[in-house]
């Protein structure tokens, strides 16, 4: 029977609440011996929304560009049942997603 890998996909805007939960992640495949490869950083997306500075439509073309860039890590790790249980455990901040996929 093949092993089954679960094949963990992390997004968010904030880099470093991002690379603080692959952290949790790595330590817990330190801690239950269960092989691990990444964090592989994905290309980030760059979002970007220009608007005009003046309201009403009078005065100089003055644009304001908003961007929000969108940081993504993918790291697989062997699906032991212990190291999915500490996994679904982990304290996830606000504005990060996860997406944990089984395969074998």
């Amino acid at each position: 029977m093949a092993e089954q890998k679960a094949r963990i996909s992390l997004s968010g805007t904030d880099p470093k609440k991002v690379d603080g939960v692959c952290q949790q992640i790595k330590q817990i495949s330190e801690r239950t011996g269960v092989a691990m490869s990444g964090p592989i950083p994905l290309p980030t997306k760059r979002l970007v929304v220009p608007c005009r500075k003046s309201p009403d439509g009078e005065g100089s073309e003055t644009w304001e560009r908003w961007e929000m860039r969108i940081h993504k890590r993918l790291i697989e790790l062997d699906a032991d049942e212990r190291a999915l249980r500490s996994l679904m455990r982990i304290n996830v901040p606000d504005g990060v997603n996860i997406e944990i996929i089984l395969r074998s």
